[in-house]
């Protein structure tokens, strides 16, 4: 084995664990975020989570199409300007738990991260910033992206109903 041959083994290795705990090269310089995040969901350990082929020609295709999305800023979640107008955006008053609002995310692997961290309410999930998702040991940047995303739509609900109030 050529690794053994000249002693990089152990260098090997290290990345070799680096990634499978979901360590990821940060952005080329000047690289489009939209275009990283489609680096990133590429290299998802589980090929299930990668996206087909043709969702790839797809996304390639609109930001071609629609250059100007290619300046989205880092950390910005590409939504609607409205949460409240997505009909894809969860209604975060049906959920009685964090884990409930992390199944409806489908990021439910997490639920053991925020229970361990305190998080045992939507009122304080509402309050988190992507510096405390990133303390909950989530490291993969496309998760982050879309809990904060989430979050963001989550308060942008909380904030409808604290203005109009409920109706009966």
């Amino acid at each position: 084995m050529e690794y053994m041959e000249n002693g990089s083994l152990d260098s090997f290795l290290r990345v070799i664990k680096a990634i499978e705990e979901g360590y990821r090269l940060p952005a080329p310089m000047d690289c489009p975020p939209g275009l990283h995040q489609l680096m990133l969901d590429c290299w998802q350990k589980d090929r299930a989570d990668r996206p087909k082929f043709e969702q790839i020609v797809s996304v390639l295709d609109k930001m071609i199409r629609n250059p100007n999305s290619l300046k989205t800023p880092v950390g910005t979640c590409v939504r609607p300007i409205s949460p409240l107008l997505d009909p894809n955006t969860p209604d975060f008053a049906t959920f009685h738990s964090v884990g409930d609002w992390l199944e409806a995310i489908k990021m439910e692997r997490y639920t053991e991260n925020f229970t361990a961290a305190g998080y045992s309410s939507l009122d304080a999930v509402a309050r988190m910033t992507v510096e405390d998702i990133m303390s909950l040991g989530i490291t993969l940047v496309g998760h982050q992206r879309k809990i904060m995303c989430s979050i963001q739509c989550m308060r942008a609900q909380m904030r409808h109903l604290h203005n109009t109030g409920v109706q009966v």
